[in-house]
């Protein structure tokens, strides 16, 4: 008898993807959940994520930017695939696998982002202290872990961290924001030279932000080439 005439034999695989959202508040990084609506656990807070369209999403990264617009009304963060998740006991429903996405948006962005979502229908996604969540439905928690270590281990030596900052930013504020993700102090005269090399910034012209201790500061944006990608260091930071 063919496969085809067999199809109880082959149960079909449920294939979702999963979306870790981080974001930073001022030193701390943060990553949204939203509240499950259904079963399995109905009204536990997890990543947000959802099934595969296999008439509508070109590939996984399609998919995962679709979840994204639909539960945050984000359009076009940075996005980048994390791995894969699989197996029989992960969920409830029968054997699954997700293909998991790391995004990285600016705080700003995001609550904006959620405020407007907010005006057409209640909002069921929130801000969670990534490094304190405890365990989470499916194994959206390992996820998280898997994505903070790629985030630190990656910004050591690329451009990772610009897009957890404004459109516009300092370089003394995008050293914080270095330091706040890798968790220690990095060297004023050597961060900048790296920077240099990284050649992803480009000075916003006549513009200036000042203060009241300090001369006022250069205002940089990521250069148009690296919005969607990043440039590495041959040696880190």
């Amino acid at each position: 008898m063919s496969d085809s005439a067999t199809p109880s034999l082959h149960p079909s695989v449920i294939c979702t993807v999963d979306v870790v959202l981080l974001t930073l508040r001022d030193t701390r990084l943060e990553v949204l959940l939203a509240q499950r609506d259904r079963a399995p656990f109905e009204g536990a807070w997890a990543l947000p994520g959802g099934f595969v369209h296999p008439q509508e999403d070109a590939d996984a990264a399609a998919s995962a930017t679709r979840v994204l617009r639909e539960k945050t009304g984000l359009e076009a963060p940075y996005l980048e695939q994390l791995g894969t998740y699989s197996g029989l006991a992960r969920d409830p429903r029968g054997w699954s696998i997700a293909v998991v996405y790391c995004a990285l948006v600016p705080l700003e962005d995001l609550e904006q982002a959620l405020h407007r979502r907010s005006t057409t229908r209640p909002s069921v996604a929130r801000l969670h202290d990534a490094a304190n969540l405890g365990r989470l439905p499916f194994d959206h928690d390992a996820m998280v872990a898997g994505a903070i270590e790629r985030v630190r281990s990656k910004s050591q030596y690329s451009s990772l961290p610009v897009h957890l900052c404004g459109a516009e930013f300092t370089l003394p504020q995008l050293q914080r924001t270095y330091e706040a993700v890798l968790g220690e102090p990095l060297n004023k005269v050597s961060f900048r030279r790296k920077m240099e090399e990284l050649n992803v910034l480009e000075p916003v012209e006549g513009a200036m932000q000042g203060g009241a201790a300090h001369r006022p500061a250069q205002l940089y944006r990521v250069r148009e080439a690296y919005r969607q990608r990043l440039s590495m260091l041959e040696r880190g930071l």
